[in-house]
């Protein structure tokens, strides 16, 4: 058996090594003919026949694409060949394609503009899905090219046979298979301006001879780049969302990702509403800085201020979100959502009026039509609490005496204060996120970036290598969790071998924190969340890659700055708190249920220690402070 499935292998390796030889055979044969048809003067160069993989390199350079993240393989050579010898286009060279689609996500929500990734055919492409999903649900243009076997083929159930048009559609604004060289430019063309208006991917699935056919021609358009329109209300929408708010007494704004760009707009408004501001995740970088009415966050990764300033409303201005926890909105209150994209509204939770619009936009005209509110009882109550909700919580990011193991708001802590003030934060989902959101500082020139919507581990490594090959002196700090590093840990070879000065901060608390955290609440005892890992200092120092691994608390801070002061890749693999609690703002009655019984059946189970450990890392500690 093992021998009929070797020789299968190798007769469609040499099916396809023979394919690949027939295209270039025809290409080089249609070269003769049109030198022949065109003869030169001595020493003139013999005219070049442009095939479409170098016509397509030609239209995204135009664009402003100036690298495509992926792996190479043998359905993708006429495309990566185009790159080889193109001007102004490099090949990014990443260990798993999952890396390429996350690097390019991240680089789009830097930039905002277009960028390419690609695989090639079955495995190849296939491997791009998560990365593709995390950029279309943060809502960045991103540009797949999709290899595919050799068109005759398609249907035979042939060597690695998939459909990407099928596969990614779901994760996808616009997805097409290119059956004939004709289609070529005008699908790509089409592809782009897709991702580029919709804010979200587009696939373009391209059969390996394809890339070397003589290509259709080129009819040379605008660049495809993204274009900036006013959109705001109607006026008569304008004013029934002015009557609500200024009928209100106690208004509270919540804005998210939407309100990028609108940040002095949105403490206008809150200023002439007496609005205390909430920010989702995905605002907490457009609008914490500067801000004298930001209460901070809600949510599960939130804490009670933000919360409280919600529930305590009569009126509540969603701007430019889709938080999505329908348990944290306001019982009463009336609701005036704000968004671009009209089929988000009322999405999560039912409102009393729709607005479509740019949050700039939309504040820019409805500002003239609201009343200055004089009473500030609401504000002030809101801003005392979280002054509190802050210093309790900043209260439990120190040193702790030097006690072993570091607690995980310490490391976060100390990374804001040392990075620079145009960092770029990345953290991966999980324990880190939580960390990153309740105390890394915001001011306007730092990002926060991440998988805040897909919500997949793994993001942290694979979104700093298109940070960073972006913006290569720019200080770049993922923030991973062990189990996220470890998924896929290859990526560290990438950051190494293209020289990328990445810092890598490790969450090292040998399980799957988080997952045991909502274990916990659910009533489950930990089971299948232990990790077994090595130093992970020294597996990166055998990589080539600077690094430290710190147990005792005192050393952090040395530690963190030889890192960010390496001139080059560094990772800190950092031994923190396994039983460190996270808890949201507003803890239900099925929660604590669910605790209790955790509790019981721990002890129950013969794993009493473990309590003992989280009392001690939890309990402890907060009285003896």
């Amino acid at each position: 058996m093992r021998k009929h499935v070797i020789a299968g292998n190798v007769a469609r390796a040499a099916h396809d090594a023979a394919s690949g030889r027939a295209a270039e055979e025809r290409v080089a044969d249609r070269h003769a003919r049109r030198s022949a048809d065109q003869p030169t003067e001595a020493g003139q160069e013999a005219h070049h026949m442009t095939n479409v993989a170098e016509t397509m390199v030609e239209i995204i350079k135009d664009a402003g694409v100036e690298r495509v993240y992926g792996l190479p393989g043998d359905s993708l050579n006429g495309f990566t060949d185009a790159i080889r010898t193109s001007d102004g286009v490099t090949w990014q060279l990443v260990r798993h394609e999952e890396a390429a689609a996350f690097a390019a996500a991240a680089e789009s929500a830097l930039t905002g503009e277009l960028t390419v990734c690609a695989g090639s055919c079955g495995p190849g492409n296939l491997h791009l899905i998560n990365g593709l999903f995390d950029a279309q649900r943060s809502r960045v243009p991103v540009l797949a090219i999709a290899a595919q076997i050799p068109g005759p083929e398609i249907g035979s159930n042939y060597f690695q046979e998939t459909h990407p048009q099928d596969l990614f559609r779901e994760c996808s604004v616009y997805t097409e298979l290119v059956s004939m060289p004709e289609q070529l430019p005008r699908v790509l063309e089409i592809a782009m301006r897709t991702a580029v208006e919709k804010r979200g991917v587009a696939v373009v699935v391209v059969p390996g001879e394809i890339f070397l056919a003589e290509t259709a021609g080129r009819k040379k358009s605008a660049p495809i780049r993204a274009t900036r329109s006013v959109v705001r209300p109607g006026d008569d929408e304008l004013r029934q969302a002015a009557e609500i708010l200024n009928s209100a007494k106690k208004v509270t704004i919540l804005g998210g990702a939407g309100t990028e760009g609108a940040h002095e707009r949105v403490l206008a408004i809150a200023g002439r509403l007496k609005a205390p501001v909430v920010h989702a995740l995905r605002g907490k970088e457009f609008l914490e800085y500067d801000n004298p009415y930001d209460v901070g966050m809600t949510g599960l990764l939130g804490f009670s201020s933000g919360y409280r300033a919600m529930e305590s409303c009569d009126a509540l201005l969603m701007l430019g979100t889709d938080f999505p926890y329908p348990q944290f909105y306001p019982s009463k209150a009336k609701i005036v959502q704000v968004d671009l994209r009209g089929e988000q509204l009322g999405r999560r939770t039912p409102i009393d009026l729709g607005l479509v619009g740019d949050v700039g936009d939309t504040i820019d005209a409805l500002l003239p039509l609201l009343d200055d509110h004089t009473d500030r009882k609401h504000l002030d109550t809101s801003l005392k609490h979280y002054t509190k909700a802050r210093k309790d919580l900043d209260d439990l990011a120190d040193n702790d005496r030097n006690r072993e193991p570091i607690h995980p708001q310490y490391v976060a802590r100390l990374v804001s204060e040392l990075a620079s003030d145009d960092a770029v934060f990345i953290p991966d989902v999980g324990s880190p996120v939580v960390w990153a959101s309740r105390y890394l500082e915001m001011n306007g020139r730092r990002r926060l970036i991440g998988s805040f919507s897909h919500g997949t581990m793994a993001n942290a490594v694979p979104h700093a290598i298109g940070a960073q090959s972006a913006f290569p002196a720019r200080q770049v700090i993922a923030l991973s969790g062990d189990g996220g590093l470890s998924m896929l840990l290859g990526e560290l070879l990438t950051v190494r071998q293209s020289k990328l000065p990445v810092k890598v901060v490790v969450f090292n608390n040998s399980s799957l924190n988080f997952v045991e955290v909502e274990m916990k609440a659910a009533g489950f005892v930990n089971y299948g969340t232990q990790l077994d890992n090595p130093s992970f200092a020294d597996v990166a120092n055998a990589m080539g890659i600077h690094g430290q691994r710190v147990e005792q608390p005192d050393d952090l801070e040395g530690a963190l700055r030889a890192a960010f002061d390496h001139d080059g890749p560094a990772l800190v693999d950092v031994v923190t708190a396994q039983q460190e609690l996270s808890i949201p703002p507003a803890i239900t009655a099925e929660q604590v249920k669910g605790f209790t019984l955790y509790a019981i059946r721990t002890i129950l189970s013969g794993r009493g220690d473990e309590l003992v450990d989280l009392a001690d890392t939890n309990v402890f500690r907060r009285l003896f402070d």
